[in-house]
């Protein structure tokens, strides 16, 4: 069952949402050569006991960090640690989130580790992070779930990629609805399954995750021994970009942009829903 929320219970993860920004502005500025992981990981729970919020992270599922550092190959769920330390053309992806009154937000950029980054790479997160814009774009009200889905399987097979070749759009993991938990119904994959059907019809109050996940190569992964880290199964490195959205009558509200969305959705010809704490 997907859980509707009511505008009161949308303004809650909003501030559920702030918090995850100011993770990810902290964690972003952080992120500089000579920093291990855990250095990281040490930065988001200050920003979370700042604000007063708690780790949905921590915990989850026993996952024993506040935050997910997924460097170069590592695609997703990469446990913080002293021995994992940053060094010049590395790219992280951070994946934060928080909970404010049982509310919670949930999100996740690429980054780049000092300089000298190949163009490949520049532009694999690039593709990632305007995949997940494209399908952002595609929440509104009479669409549904496999619009979403479509929009951004569609934006990534329309970017050439540098060298030749396609990028491996991981299939394993996707999105999710958010709420009272951090994952629930519906999952949402990054590109469209017929045998899944279209999903859900997106309505007012309908709030998801969206959080492609792309490759330099395969889509094909596998989790290492420590039964969270997962990678690509062919070494080549991964982007991951996310949002946590929701639908509102007045269109959508993305809950852990800043700005709620505005500038990159009016990229799309379409406008964000006011903020509710605004």
């Amino acid at each position: 069952m997907v859980q509707i929320k009511s505008p009161e219970q949308i303004a809650k993860m909003r501030q559920a949402g702030l918090v995850v920004a100011a993770i990810h502005a902290a964690t972003r500025e952080a992120a500089v050569p000579g920093a291990s992981t855990k250095d990281l990981d040490e930065v988001a729970r200050k920003v979370i006991a700042e604000h007063g919020a708690k780790s949905n992270f921590l915990g989850y599922g026993g996952f024993p960090a506040t935050i997910c550092t997924s460097v170069n190959e590592v695609v997703v769920h990469g446990i913080p640690s002293d021995e994992v330390v940053l060094k010049d053309g590395d790219i992280i992806s951070i994946d934060a989130g928080a909970i404010v009154d049982g509310w919670h937000g949930d999100a996740a950029f690429t980054a780049f580790v000092g300089s000298g980054h190949a163009p490949e790479l520049i532009e694999l997160s690039r593709v990632t992070e305007e995949s997940m814009w494209a399908g952002i774009a595609a929440v509104k009200q009479g669409n549904r779930l496999v619009d979403v889905s479509r929009a951004i399987e569609t934006y990534i097979r329309r970017q050439p990629k540098p060298g030749g070749g396609k990028y491996g759009i991981v299939e394993d993991y996707g999105g999710h609805g958010i709420g009272t938990e951090m994952h629930m119904d519906p999952h949402l994959l990054n590109y469209v399954d017929r045998r899944r059907g279209k999903g859900p019809k997106l309505v007012p109050g309908f709030c998801l995750a969206i959080e492609p996940m792309v490759s330099l190569g395969t889509p094909r992964t596998e989790v290492l021994s420590d039964d969270w880290t997962v990678i690509t199964t062919d070494g080549t490195w991964s982007s991951h970009w996310e949002h946590s959205v929701a639908l509102t009558e007045e269109g959508p509200l993305v809950l852990t942009a800043p700005d709620g969305g505005k500038a990159k959705l009016a990229e799309y010809g379409v406008t964000a829903a006011p903020d509710p704490l605004a």
